[in-house]
């Protein structure tokens, strides 16, 4: 599949040793989150997430990893400190800004949650037609997204006749159409077999070679072991397990050598 240019990652300047540092797309500072009155489910996030970077969240079940996705893309508000996506403060951002920053977010859920009345062709083609898009190029784009997931002949079909893997390749392939600067997926390869994981985890890491930053949330020790330059981001009991400090410091690109 090809995929259109795309602007290099954003870096902030050089500092005095020469390392060249990703700039912040995802600002997390004194964070936590509770549903209704109960305890928290997530307590005092720390974190930056640089600009271009591959993450995998991990953690046992219960942890707070799909809660901590919904603070990631804006389905739940955090209940306590300050969140900054895209260099925006949204911590008390009005209803009226959220949709626009919303479109920059490309989310790959794990219910999938299509639109049960439109075709495979038409779910993932929603995002596209919503930022405008001919008619030409949904026509195009869509196609080719449906030929890379391996549902070109699947294209009419409603989800209720779809099997659940072939559902979750509709909601990937919807979720990356428009290339967002940010995309966050929840167990995204639990209903596919492990060759069509290892193609969908490509199409992250071409999206994430243009400039998306990519956070996945995953068991799946077989994603982790073939992106070996993804960093882990671990919860455990709704707080970030980070021994080597390197989650405050995503990686950013090689040392430059210094002038002869």
């Amino acid at each position: 599949m090809r995929l259109g240019k795309r602007c290099s990652p954003g870096r902030a300047p050089a500092g005095e040793d020469g390392d060249w540092v990703l700039a912040a797309i995802v600002e997390f500072d004194a964070v936590g989150l509770r549903y209704g009155t109960g305890a928290e489910v997530l307590r005092d996030l720390d974190f930056r997430l640089g600009q271009g970077g591959f993450y995998f969240l991990t953690g046992p079940s219960g942890a707070g990893k799909t809660s901590l996705l919904k603070l990631l893309y804006l389905a739940q508000r955090a209940t306590r400190g300050r969140i900054r996506l895209f260099g925006e403060e949204l911590t008390g951002a009005s209803r009226e800004v959220l949709p626009e920053v919303r479109r920059r977010i490309g989310v790959v859920f794990q219910d999938f949650r299509l639109v049960r009345h439109l075709s495979a062709f038409d779910n993932v083609a929603l995002p596209l037609r919503i930022a405008g898009a001919s008619e030409q190029e949904v026509d195009g784009s869509v196609r080719e997204m449906l030929a890379w997931v391996g549902l070109s002949d699947r294209s009419s079909a409603r989800p209720p006749t779809l099997s659940g893997g072939e559902q979750q390749r509709v909601a990937i392939a919807r979720a990356v159409i428009a290339r967002p600067e940010l995309l966050v997926a929840d167990e995204p390869t639990g209903n596919v077999d492990a060759e069509m994981a290892m193609r969908l985890l490509h199409l992250f890491t071409a999206l994430n070679r243009l400039g998306t930053t990519v956070v996945v949330a995953t068991h799946d020790v077989g994603l982790i072991s073939a992106t070996p330059s993804a960093q882990i981001i671990r919860l455990e009991n709704g707080t970030m397990v980070d021994p080597t400090g390197g989650l405050k410091n995503p990686p950013g690109e090689p040392r430059r050598q210094g002038r002869a």
